[in-house]
């Protein structure tokens, strides 16, 4: 085989990260019930969505469209959701000093170790997407799905892995704490998805000539978010690419007319580029030594610093302080948390700024809330279930926790220790919605101080009162906010904790608990939502049940508790005791769940106890 061919085969498919990766993941069982799991819940999708009685060729054909729709956007979201965590196993293994040391030493290539540690965990990424192929590919014999859509959907989603896979090895090659790395990209992501859709939507216009009631055209943003590229390829009826000779900005044709494609070609670009630095900078990561951090040198409070200090008290339980301690030691720990804060803060006196201006009418203002503080709560969330499923689990593959085995601390004080240490870390990120919402508050409070457009909406409910005159936000949401996401998060973090307590691995919990996570979050949102636009009242109390659904019920309440507010003060009520109540039962769930730790502790621990 001549030179370049066996280079080319040893980049890829004989690379032995990548033939290691995969042939070791392929013999586990668990990856196995993950793919067969992932294939049966699509399947059983297309088929309620197919099945019906009565059903015409033309009926079936939309109904068929309609649910390969819901799962595409699944898809792009699961990629979006699951990429993150199955590249963590490389931060978490290739990032050791140890793995790296030998590694260096070997005769593989910097692109060799960064393409196998790429794609050998890519891989199984990109079996779970592709194994629906065939089964939405049968979807055509149906009609409604054209065969362009199902490949653009699997391109769209295949870039949103590719991107996001590369830039956790980045990540993990030029940072040495790569693990914690993967956790604030995962929140950035977040971020980032929220934000490009609330300025989507925002700078969104109404097609002259519509091709459909209320089409609107693509905007400059719609390249940059893989469910706006995706919805112009799978709704360009009512989301409609620009025509070449209608685009706003000739230099940017493609991003207007082609947002999927333009998409694509923008992941594989940067997914290249980042793989090139990662190549270069692979190596500096074999010089770096133990050394004092630079603002403890600063300080003088590294491990070259003269002199003893005083004794720090620790509290009734040293866990909590522990754990606390632990995850402010870093730069990112000390001033990521209350950087976050202040950009909470600074983004509601914005808003406020541009709608007393007149930039920003009050309906806009209702959606940059919703799209920004959603973000928020979902970046809080996502970062307490992240911290408590690695918080058993990591102390168990460092060897930690069979140091703490052999003291007198016992279980019901470590878990309400860890519980406390985790919301006192978060309390800063908890405060950023409070701050965001609360800045609004006291501008709607004031009347806008004089703003000429007012802080009112009108809106058009079916209570029978015909039209209504609604704050722009209820100023008290800012509070209930506040204590349904303490709550939530306190109830996140128990399970968090549960499965770290129950799971070998960190990579294992975090998976578990995200997903638990996820789909009773998912469930309590819909049931929510559900009850808000049919049932008075009862709808309203029960928008407490998830703190994302209690801000949409506060900042736009016409939309979400519609059938409540024929009495506004009575809705408000409603709401403010829905909060109490899903305080209370947030809190009974945490302490049923602390009891059943508590009492299986034990065992569990040391079933588990010297495995990494």
């Amino acid at each position: 085989m001549p030179p370049a061919l066996i280079w080319l085969s040893n980049l890829l498919p004989t690379n032995p990260i990548a033939v290691r990766i995969v042939a070791g993941g392929s013999k586990r069982s668990r990856h196995l019930l993950l793919r067969s799991g992932y294939l049966a819940v699509m399947i059983a999708i297309l088929l309620l969505g197919l099945l019906g009685g009565d059903s015409t060729v033309k009926q079936l054909a939309t109904r068929g469209a309609g649910a390969f729709s819901v799962v595409a956007f699944g898809q792009v979201g699961l990629i979006c959701i699951l990429t993150p965590i199955f590249m963590a196993g490389a931060i978490v293994q290739e990032a050791s000093p140890r793995t790296w040391d030998i590694l260096l030493t070997t005769p593989l290539g910097n692109l060799q170790i960064v393409l196998g540690n790429l794609f050998g965990r890519l891989f199984f990424i990109l079996s779970l997407l592709f194994s629906t192929l065939p089964l939405f590919v049968l979807t055509q014999y149906f009609g409604g799905v054209p065969g362009g859509a199902i490949f653009t959907a699997y391109a769209v989603a295949a870039a949103s892995a590719l991107i996001v896979a590369t830039t956790a090895v980045t990540l993990s090659v030029t940072r040495s704490a790569g693990k914690r790395a993967v956790f604030v990209f995962y929140a950035a992501v977040i971020m980032y998805l929220f934000a490009t859709y609330a300025a989507d939507v925002y700078a969104r216009t109404k097609v002259p000539l519509g091709v459909g009631s209320g089409a609107t055209h693509t905007t400059i943003f719609t390249p940059t978010n893989p469910f706006l590229a995706l919805e112009s390829a799978l709704k360009s009826t009512n989301y409609t690419p620009y025509a070449a000779s209608e685009v706003p900005l000739t230099l940017l044709a493609p991003l207007y007319t082609a947002p999927a494609t333009s998409f694509c070609v923008a992941c594989l670009g940067l997914s290249l580029a980042m793989i090139a630095w990662s190549t270069l900078r692979l190596r500096v990561i074999g010089t770096r030594g133990p050394r004092a951090s630079w603002w403890r040198a600063l300080l003088g409070t590294g491990p070259s610093a003269g002199g003893t200090r005083a004794s720090r008290a620790v509290g009734a339980n040293p866990i909590a302080w522990r754990e606390q301690m632990l995850r402010t030691q870093s730069v990112g720990g000390m001033f990521g948390r209350w950087a976050f804060l202040a950009l909470g803060a600074c983004v509601g006196l914005v808003l406020c700024g541009l709608h007393h201006q007149g930039t920003v009418s009050s309906r806009d203002m209702q959606l940059a809330l919703l799209g920004v503080v959603g973000a928020e709560v979902a970046v809080v969330l996502l970062t307490a279930v992240s911290l408590s499923a690695t918080a058993v689990s990591r102390e168990r593959e460092d060897g930690t926790l069979d140091i703490l085995l052999t003291t007198p601390i016992q279980p019901g004080p470590y878990l309400a220790g860890k519980l406390r240490g985790i919301v006192q870390f978060l309390v800063p990120m908890l405060l950023v919605p409070f701050v965001t919402l609360g800045t609004v508050a006291v501008y709607t409070m004031a009347g806008g101080f004089g703003a000429a457009q007012g802080v009112e909406v009108r809106a058009s409910v079916g209570t029978g009162t015909g039209n209504l005159v609604l704050p722009m936000m209820l100023p008290e949401g800012a509070l209930l906010v506040l204590l349904d996401l303490v709550a939530a998060t306190s109830f996140a973090i128990m399970v968090g904790l549960q499965w770290s307590l129950r799971t070998k691995g960190t990579i294992g919990s975090v998976m578990a608990a995200i997903g638990v996570i996820g789909l009773i979050g998912l469930v309590l949102g819909v049931c929510a939502a559900a009850l808000g636009g049919s049932i008075p009242y009862v709808g309203a109390a029960a928008a407490a049940a998830s703190p994302l659904n209690m801000l949409f019920a506060t900042v736009a309440p016409d939309n979400w508790i519609s059938e409540s507010l024929a009495d506004l003060g009575a809705a408000r009520t409603s709401l403010a005791i829905g909060t109490i109540v899903a305080c209370i039962a947030f809190g009974a769930a945490c302490a049923a769940m602390h009891a059943a730790m508590k009492k299986s502790f034990m065992m569990t621990v040391r079933r588990l106890s010297g495995t990494n």
